[in-house]
Parts: C-alpha cells; sequence; structure tokens
C-alpha cells in the first residue's frame, strides 16, 4: 500500500470513529522543514497527527520497540516513519531525520522519549533538542487531548472525543558553551510547558507546577477547557 492511500483510508477513519477537532492550525507553516513536538499518550497520537489537515507530509521519529508489532510495524513503514533506537544514541536516526527536516519535511517527535502510561506529561528529554539546532527547524508545540480514553471508548462502541491544538513556532537558538547542561534544560522545559499550555490541567503531570507553564497560559490568556463528555 502506498502512503497516500494509507492517509486516504485514516481520513475516512477519524472521520467516521472518532469525533476529531484541529485547533490552531494557522501557526502551523505550511511549507518548509519544521518538528512538530507533541505529547504522546496512546498509538493513536501518531495516526493523529497523519491526519492533520495543513502538513499531508508529516513523518515521525518512532521506538523501534514497534518492529515486534506487526500491524503497528507495517503502518509506520507504509506512513515512513523513521525508527529510533531511545536505549543508545542512535546517530543513524538522527542524521536521517536532520536531512529529512532541511529537505522541507514535517517531522513529529516526542520529548518525552515514550509513551506515558498515566495519562499526563512525564518529564521531557533533551534528544529533540541538538535536532532542532543543527536543522534549524521552527518547533511546533501541540497538545493532544483524549487520546488516552480513545480505545476504551471505541471498544464500547463511543466516539472518541479527540483533540490536536497547536501552538505559535518559535526557534532554539545555539546553546551557549558556558553553563550548556543548564541551557539544555531550560530549552527541554521550554518545550514541554508550551505543550502542557496547550492541554487541560488533568493532562499537566510533572510540570504542574512549573513557573513557566503559568506565564505562557498568561499569555495565551487562560486555560485550555477539557472537551470531554
Amino acid at each position: 500500500m502506498k502512503r497516500d492511500t494509507l492517509q486516504r483510508i485514516m481520513y475516512y477513519l477519524f472521520d467516521h470513529i472518532t469525533v476529531t477537532r484541529f485547533y490552531g492550525t494557522e501557526n502551523i507553516p505550511k511549507e518548509g522543514g519544521i518538528i512538530v513536538a507533541t505529547n504522546h499518550m496512546s498509538r493513536i497520537d501518531i495516526p493523529l497527527l497523519f491526519v492533520n489537515p495543513i502538513r499531508p507530509d508529516i513523518t515521525a521519529l518512532v521506538t523501534d520497540k514497534y518492529l515486534k508489532y506487526p500491524f503497528i510495524n507495517w503502518f509506520i513503514r507504509t506512513a515512513e516513519a523513521i525508527y529510533i533506537d531511545r536505549e543508545r544514541a542512535d546517530f543513524s536516526a538522527f542524521r536521517e531525520a536532520q536531512k529529512l527536516i532541511k529537505s522541507g519535511v514535517s517531522m513529529g517527535i516526542a520529548p518525552e522519549g515514550t509513551r506515558s502510561q498515566v495519562g499526563e506529561l512525564m518529564e521531557g528529554k533533551p534528544g529533540m533538542i541538538l535536532l532542532a539546532i543543527r536543522s534549524g527547524a521552527p518547533i511546533v508545540p501541540v497538545g493532544l487531548a483524549g487520546t488516552d480514553t480513545a480505545f476504551k471508548r471505541l471498544s464500547t462502541f463511543r466516539k472518541p472525543l479527540l483533540a490536536a491544538r497547536f501552538g505559535k513556532p518559535y526557534k532554539i537558538e545555539e546553546l551557549p558553551r558556558e553553563n550548556r547542561e543548564e541551557a539544555m534544560q531550560k530549552a527541554i522545559d521550554e518545550i514541554m510547558c508550551r505543550i502542557a499550555a496547550l492541554l487541560p490541567p488533568r493532562y499537566w503531570g510533572f510540570y504542574k507546577d512549573h513557573p513557566r507553564l503559568q506565564e505562557l497560559i498568561a499569555e495565551q490568556g487562560g486555560l485550555v477547557q477539557d472537551e470531554r463528555r
């Protein structure tokens, strides 16, 4: 199956078995390489980003543990995502992702490094910081809500309500030589707080008391409302 055929199937499924809403799509650059930094709570997250209405070229960095799941592996390969070994410094995957971003592709990345098992944000990891700097690509944060309970609702023949909220793009400047570790931590906290600000409070998790999150909420004019039914 070709990628565009898979994408059409996914559009159809999301349209008919879910209630999916995209917000802030005007914040997504229509062309050029970008990094879409997302929270990750469910295996439906990648398909959800795959059907965004602005960048059909989107692909993703995906943990290689999915190689052992035949259907998921097939989906990932058809969607032309990049497998990454998160147990080591996977320079091959890093270089491939950097090359694609520089060629103008939209790349989805979960800064947490793995799927949250608790339905809320975990501490972000710094892996994507160097990719953002070396590719020179803007980062577009996105908060995915409702995916944590999507399969449970589908199993009881109820349509899950899914929301993807995109924030304004921004760039990470080159890190200083002095206090580099501190600057790296500040950069990943900025990404994670920007994602958190696009989510209802029940998803904030590790970042619920972070002062930067409160600043971002004030800048955007208030909390994101929970759309659970």
